[in-house]
């Protein structure tokens, strides 16, 4: 067993920790478990550290397949009252997993797929569901609907 941390890895995860936490509170709803998930894909990542060509995919495949287990039983966002969180919580897992990669990892839906284990036909169905659950869920109606406004 090492005694030491190598430098390069702790400051990848310094670097890291704080938006990808941010991300995994809104795929899983509960803090702890998102500290939880994250502190998984740390470990797991250090005992592979220097073996890894992607750090960022790998943590990424760690982070966000879990949430989409059939067998995860937990409610997001319990006991919230703000409109988005309760917006979220109507989704999905995989519709959340997705949304949370699309519009704030800012990853493409191809790349989405690669982390997800997902096709890319799925994870554009799963975004465009979302979108339209999400809108609909804060008053915003159907996002089509705001498109052929704009159009006339």
């Amino acid at each position: 067993m090492r005694d030491t941390v190598d430098p390069e890895f702790a400051s990848y995860v310094d670097a890291r920790q704080g938006r990808w936490l941010r991300t995994a509170y809104l795929v899983y709803g509960e803090l702890e478990r998102a500290e939880e998930q994250l502190l998984h894909a740390f470990t797991r990542l250090s005992l592979r550290w220097g073996k890894v060509d992607d750090p960022d995919a790998f943590v990424q495949r760690l982070l966000y397949q879990p949430a989409l287990s059939r067998w995860a039983k937990v409610r997001p966002f319990e006991g919230e009252d703000e409109p988005v969180k309760l917006a979220l919580a109507s989704l999905t897992p995989a519709q959340r997993a997705v949304l949370v990669l699309l519009y704030f990892e800012e990853l493409t839906e191809y790349e989405v797929s690669d982390v997800l284990s997902m096709s890319q036909p799925s994870v554009h169905g799963h975004g465009q569901t979302a979108v339209g659950r999400l809108g609909a869920a804060l008053g915003s109606g159907d996002w089509r609907d705001a498109y052929r406004r704009d159009q006339q």
